[in-house]
């Protein structure tokens, strides 16, 4: 069911329409909101649309490195699977019917 939640993002009210829940939306607008915070502490001067590309360009590279870690994991899954089933067709005799 499609929902719409107003949610708050640096003193900015939005208004989000999806399927998932209402404090799921606000946990996506809270995160967001943290860290353009975080941002706009670190910098002297920035605007709301400097600081809101800023926090993109970060949650975007940490999306990314989150997926390489994934797809780093997933290969290490099928390297040691495929030792392991080499390791099994060792021990099993081959004269089997």
């Amino acid at each position: 069911m499609t929902r719409t939640v107003e949610v708050e993002v640096f003193g900015q009210a939005y208004v989000l329409q999806g399927d998932a829940e209402e404090s799921y939306f606000h946990e996506l607008a809270g995160y967001v909101d943290g860290q353009m915070r975080t941002l706009a502490k670190q910098m002297k001067t920035g605007t709301p649309t400097k600081l809101a590309i800023l926090a993109a360009i970060n949650i975007a590279d940490q999306l990314l490195q989150l997926e390489r870690r994934r797809q780093a994991g997933e290969a290490e899954i099928e390297r040691r699977t495929i030792g392991m089933m080499e390791q099994i067709e060792r021990q099993i005799p081959s004269d089997l019917p």
